[in-house]
């Protein structure tokens, strides 16, 4: 088990151990509440990647991987990743007139 310190080599080791044999990649989320840590783990039953944190600002950037995983896994391992921002794009709706009292 290798745990590693940098956030970014995290998530590319990750991604590059996934799409090495995407049939038998785990990822695998765990958060301790009394001691307030998150630890994340990639491994594919050859080699484990472990990444652990206990700010909250390291779990924002969790559903950015997750997001990044959903993607890989749906859409295949060969998927071009630049796309993926972590947020979904929101559409703004116009405003719907005619609705409510008139002033």
């Amino acid at each position: 088990m290798v745990y590693i310190a940098s956030w970014d080599e995290f998530v590319d080791r990750s991604v590059q151990l996934f799409r090495a044999d995407p049939e038998s990649t785990r990822y695998v989320m765990k958060y301790r509440h009394c001691d307030g840590k998150l630890v994340l783990k990639v491994t594919d039953n050859k080699e484990c990647l472990k990444f652990k944190t206990d700010q909250a600002q390291e779990a924002k950037k969790m559903e950015k991987l997750n997001n990044i995983f959903f993607t890989l896994m749906a859409r295949g391992p060969d998927v071009d990743l630049s796309e993926v921002t972590g947020k979904e794009q929101i559409e703004t709706q116009p405003a719907k007139k005619g609705r409510g009292r008139k002033q």
